[in-house]
Formats: structure tokens, C-alpha cells, sequence
């Protein structure tokens, strides 16, 4: 790691500050006074409270399970063993099951709304709370017929309708463990993932609508039937063409779901594997994440109501697909009394404001989105819906990606000083955020406001030390309940220690660029194995991309540093032809607010930026690309969403090598 790094500037005016009433009327209020009445324990700020949820580990997650009123069948001998990471184990001896922690649905009566579904494909359809807990069981029974228990895999090739949601909750109450690819998925990718955990059962459309564009799956459908040896059941939700769907030997979700059943709950060990979550697969093959019952169940309850601050009475919808953790962590907004919006389809059909206007017609409390969309937003004015949405909506939050100052300032203009906002980042590794927002803190343009209670984040300098106000290594220092129980067939742990704690013994090294301000607060660079270094000065590719998708004329870009020549490249999507003005408005921009280092020596015009399904950009294969890897040894092209775009990188290659 290059010792050099760049003092983060003084941040300027928060945007937002908290509320008057906010030790009076918030979730993370009523657990501070918890905490005084129950443990004695008196916290004057938010950064108090933080630093003792990471000093005494064991004390703060054993009030989780105490304050949230989490079933638990039989208690933990110790809440936390000793030992260095990965080394530890938590809550031993203890029993619970996620599944039966969510569906108390506390502070929803039977007969209110606990899931919103909203399809491109299908009509509108929402459940109950009474009508979710009995799909549930029958989908229990329908499982047990098909004889799934303790063990077992159930995996879902689903969108993100009700019946995944039902899938999940039904295999975790038996103790098998669930795992989910998004139907945007070809087979290849779908195999990548389902292959290693062997499934049992597994759940299929027949295909969907992306806006206007019907997608048949029926032959990828086969090809992961085929390429499944150990697969013994087969399940066909009709969702595309529901009156002639056919997958040959496969029964109908109707026949799953045919037969009434009771809804009971396998008491499993905290750290009984719960999902299956996968890395992005993009430079190799994905890594498949275990995540256990106990730890997810504290962490999600702990974020998304001491963070996000959700409850009973209200709408909670992120957009997402059932390939991203997002997903997981939107189903368990049910566990802290929030009714759940499950969207399928295009976020921007049939016009930009498609999302927005979703959100007012669903009623929508808190809209979780991402950086890409709201940067698309100050870019294309959505006006009209954004006023259709404000009346019901008192939260926001955007993850996925470092979100631009611009970003926050258009959602501070766009819905005023009473919105809560939150930028979070964490990842699908720990399936939640280690650095997020607090509606006991104001919030800055760019920065995450704080880290989340329970994570001990820091930024490690090159000698391995804590620092503050410069840029460092993101670490955790101390375990969470949520670190994964392990990777799927790593049986001597060796793949997953070499993931996070063979650079720094001990220590999880989460592979981003942060800086951790003096009072708390964040701000991400960028991946480090992205990081741009020019004359021993290290920037994240974040803060470039902050200066450049600032100026009017950029939609998006992105930037690759080649060591080799020493050469800076830009990419841009611009709205309008580059001309001599565009790049010297660009190059001036970087020189002002970077350094002149960082000046780049091409900038390139492209039609679009290569990025994941889940919208992240790649900066790592297009470097590869430009140094003559072909495209398909670069990244896996079935985790794209736009794999054409990189044959404008391809040609620029080509060009670049023959100009040489």
C-alpha cells in the first residue's frame, strides 16, 4: 500500500440536520432509553453510543436480541467466544429461525397490507399479513412433501414477486437454506451460482417483461435443469404467459402451495446456514457466501431500525432484483413491523419518472435506491413525479455506488429539509452496511454520515495504523454477527480467510478506499484494487468521477490508470459530441479539484459505460480490455447489464495498439 495519501477537504454546510424532536420520536430513541432503563447504560450523542457498540462487542449485540423481543428457543452459553477473526463464533448454544422472527409481523393486525406487489408482467397484488403467513405454511407443507428439511438447499431462479419472498421464509422455517438468481440471468450465469450448492428444488418462471420487451426463459430454464444433475424437483411459477407456461416434469406453484399446512419453525443453531448470497462473478467465479440465521436476523433488525429508523406504519421499498443482497435486506424490513413493496420490471419505463411514480402509487414511506439512478435524476429532471411521491415519503437512501455531492444536493432541493437521508455502504459480504446514516446526525454532501452501530471501521494507513481525515484502507477491527459463517464447499475456511484476512492477520480488509473524518463520518473512494496512482499520489476512482459527472455536458464516465505508460484515460458519455471546449472543461476541472497529476492524457468519448447487474462499473476488466485481454477472459459477460458496451473499449484498444 503507497504511504502518500490526500487530506479529505472540510465538508461545507450539512444539507440536513436532525430533527428537533428526533430523542423523542425515533426507533434508535426509544432503544437509548431502553438502554437506561435495562442496562443502566447512558449515552449523551450518537458517537458515544457507537463507541460503546464497539468496544464491549458482546454487551451491544446481546441487547438486540433483548430489545427487539427476537424468539429465541434455547439461550447462548456465551454471546461471543474469544479468539481473533475469523475465529470466533457467536451466540453459542442459542436456537432461533429467522423465519419465525419475520413473520411476527409485529405491529401488523391480520388484515393489513404486509406485501406490496407491483409487475410489469402481472397485475398489482398485494398480501396480507394473514394471507403471507398462510402461503407460507402451504409453501412449508409443499416442501416437506417434496421431502426438503434441515440441510437442504432450495434455490430460485425468481423474480422479485411475492412468491420468492414465500420461498425464502418457507425454506428457512424447515432449515434449508435458500439461494436466488434474478431471472436477468442466462444460464451460464445462473450455473456459476446454483452449481456449487446443489440444490434440491429449485423454482422457475417461464419469463418476464423488462418494460415493453417480453423475455422467454423457458430454454435457459432447461439448460440449468440439464446442468443440475443433483436437482430432484422442479417448480413453475406462470408468470410470462401464464395460460400455456410448460416446463416439462416440473409441478406448478399452485400444486406447491395446494395443500394447508402449520406454520412451525426449526430451532437451528445461531449460525445454521440461513441463505446463499454470491460475489459479482465478474473477473472470476462467484464466491458463495453463507450467511447464517442468527446474524443476519440481529443485523437487519439493528439497521433498518436504529438506521433507517422503520416501523410499523410504514412502506419500505428498495429497487432491486432477488440477485442482489438489497433484496434479503428489503425482506427483512417485515421483522421490524415495515410493510415490504416488491417491484419487477424497468425502473424507467414507460417514461424516466416510472420509479417515482411507483413510489406514490405504492404509498412508499422509505424508497431505497442507488447512485446511478439518482445522478440520472439531476440529470433528467423528474419534477412532476418527485411531487407526486413527497407527500408519503420521509426517507431515502442510496447505496451500490459513492454517491456525488451532487446527488445529495438534489435530493435536499428536490424534497426539503425534512426528508431523512442516508448514503450506505457495506456489501453482500456481511449482507448490510457497516457505514450508513443516523437520525441522530446531520448530513454532509458526499459523506456517509456515520459508521453503523456494532462496526468497527477504520482506515488503515500503510503501517496497519488507524487514521483519521486521510485516506486509508477500509478494515473492521472487530467481528459482526453478520461475516459470513463461510463459503459454500471451503471446508478448511483457507478461500475465505485468503477473501478478507490474509493481508492483515486478524483484521477484515474490505477492499475500498475511506476516509473517516474527526467526527465520525465517512467517505468512500472507490475499490483499491481501482485505485489511480500517478507521481505516488493515490486517488480513488470516486473522486474522480465527483469532478467529472459534475460538469452539465457528462452523463457518465470512467477511468483507468495504465502503469505500464503511465497513462490516465477517461471515458465519457456525453450529451453532446466531444469537442475541444468539453475536454478542456474536463481536464481544468480535475486539475482544480485533484491535483494536476491527475490530468488525464486521453479523454475518449464512448455511448455507454460498462457496468454489473447491480449497476456497479468495472473499472478493473476495461484495464485488462485495453491491455489486449479479449473481452470474455476480462469479465464474465453474463454479469453485465450492457455487454455490448465494451466493444467501443475493444475498438479503442485496437486503435490505441496499432497508433503505438
Amino acid at each position: 500500500m503507497n504511504s502518500t495519501t490526500r487530506s479529505h477537504e472540510p465538508p461545507e454546510a450539512a444539507l440536513w440536520g436532525p430533527a428537533t424532536d428526533t430523542r423523542a420520536h425515533t426507533r434508535i430513541a426509544d432503544y437509548l432509553e431502553w438502554l437506561g432503563a435495562h442496562r443502566n447504560l447512558h449515552f449523551a450523542d450518537y458517537q458515544q453510543l457507537w463507541q460503546w457498540s464497539v468496544q464491549d462487542t458482546a454487551g451491544f449485540w446481546s441487547s438486540i436480541p433483548e430489545y427487539f423481543e427476537i424468539p429465541v428457543h434455547t439461550p447462548p452459553v456465551q454471546i461471543l467466544s474469544a479468539g481473533a477473526m475469523p475465529d470466533v463464533r457467536w451466540f453459542e448454544g442459542a436456537t432461533l429461525n429467522y423465519a419465525e422472527a419475520v413473520l411476527r409481523l409485529p405491529g401488523l393486525r391480520d388484515t393489513d397490507i404486509a406485501v406490496v406487489g407491483r409487475s410489469q408482467t402481472r397485475a398489482a397484488g398485494d398480501y396480507t399479513a394473514a394471507h403471507l403467513r398462510d402461503q407460507v405454511a402451504r409453501a412449508r407443507q409443499g416442501l416437506r412433501r417434496l421431502g426438503v428439511g434441515r440441510g437442504d438447499r432450495v434455490a430460485a431462479y425468481l423474480p422479485n414477486v411475492a412468491e420468492a419472498l414465500v420461498l425464502l421464509l418457507a425454506a428457512a422455517s424447515l432449515g434449508a437454506a435458500f439461494s436466488s438468481c434474478p431471472t436477468e440471468f442466462g444460464a451460464e450465469a445462473a450455473l456459476d451460482r446454483l452449481r456449487q450448492i446443489e440444490p434440491k428444488v429449485l423454482a422457475v418462471v417461464d419469463g418476464y417483461r423488462y418494460g415493453s420487451k417480453a423475455v422467454d426463459r423457458t430454454g435457459d430454464v432447461a439448460a440449468i435443469r440439464a446442468g443440475l444433475p443433483g436437482l430432484e424437483h422442479v417448480v413453475l411459477l406462470p408468470y410470462l404467459d401464464p395460460g400455456t407456461a410448460s416446463v416439462p416434469e416440473a409441478m406448478s406453484w399452485a400444486e406447491l402451495v395446494g395443500e394447508p399446512g402449520d406454520l412451525a419453525f426449526e430451532p437451528v443453531p445461531f449460525d445454521h446456514p440461513l441463505y446463499v448470497l454470491y460475489s459479482s462473478g465478474t473477473t472470476g467465479a462467484p464466491k458463495a457466501i453463507v450467511h447464517g440465521h442468527g446474524g443476519i436476523l440481529l443485523e437487519h433488525v439493528k439497521a433498518l431500525a436504529l438506521h433507517h429508523d422503520l416501523g410499523t406504519g410504514d412502506r419500505f421499498f428498495w429497487y432491486t432484483t432477488t440477485g442482489w443482497m438489497m433484496w434479503n435486506y428489503l425482506v427483512s424490513g417485515l421483522a421490524v413491523g415495515a410493510s415490504v413493496v416488491l417491484f419487477d420490471g424497468n425502473p424507467a419505463w414507460p417514461c424516466a419518472d416510472a420509479l417515482w411514480e411507483l413510489a406514490a402509487d405504492t404509498e412508499t414511506t422509505y424508497l431505497g435506491t442507488s447512485a446511478p439512478f439518482l445522478m440520472h435524476c439531476v440529470d433528467n429532471e423528474p419534477a412532476h413525479a418527485v411531487a407526486a411521491a413527497l407527500p408519503r415519503l420521509h426517507g431515502m437512501g442510496s447505496t451500490g455506488a459513492p454517491l456525488p455531492p451532487e446527488g445529495f444536493r438534489w435530493v435536499r432541493q428536490r424534497f426539503g429539509p425534512n426528508l431523512y437521508f442516508s448514503s450506505i455502504a457495506g456489501g453482500t459480504d456481511v449482507c448490510s452496511a457497516f457505514l450508513g446514516g443516523s437520525p441522530m446526525l446531520p448530513v454532509h454532501a458526499g459523506q456517509l454520515a456515520c459508521r453503523c452501530l456494532g462496526a468497527a471501521v477504520e482506515s488503515y494507513d500503510s503501517d496497519g495504523q488507524p487514521v483519521d481525515d486521510v485516506q486509508g484502507e477500509l478494515v473492521l477491527t472487530r467481528p459482526m454477527p453478520s461475516m459470513p459463517v463461510g463459503f459454500w464447499g471451503d471446508s478448511d475456511g483457507s478461500r475465505y480467510r485468503a477473501a478478507y484476512f490474509e493481508d492483515i492477520p486478524g483484521v477484515w480488509r474490505h477492499g475500498d478506499w475511506v476516509t473517516i473524518t474527526s467526527d465520525g463520518a465517512a467517505v468512500i473512494a472507490g475499490r483499491s484494487d481501482a485505485t489511480l496512482n500517478r507521481g505516488g499520489v493515490r486517488l480513488g476512482t470516486a473522486e474522480f468521477y465527483a469532478v467529472i459527472e459534475a460538469l452539465p455536458e457528462v452523463r457518465d464516465s470512467l477511468v483507468v490508470h495504465l502503469a505500464d505508460t503511465d497513462e490516465l484515460i477517461v471515458f465519457v458519455v456525453l450529451d453532446r459530441v466531444l469537442d475541444l471546449d468539453a475536454d478542456d472543461r474536463i481536464k481544468s476541472a480535475l486539475r482544480t479539484a485533484l491535483s494536476p497529476r491527475h490530468v488525464p492524457d486521453i479523454i475518449h468519448e464512448v455511448p455507454a459505460i460498462p457496468r454489473t447487474l447491480s449497476g456497479k462499473k468495472i473499472e478493473v476488466p476495461v484495464k485488462k480490455i485495453l491491455t489486449g485481454v479479449a473481452p470474455a477472459a476480462a469479465v464474465k459477460l453474463d454479469t453485465l447489464a450492457n455487454p455490448e458496451s465494451l466493444e467501443s473499449f475493444v475498438r479503442f484498444a485496437v486503435a490505441r495498439a496499432y497508433s503505438r
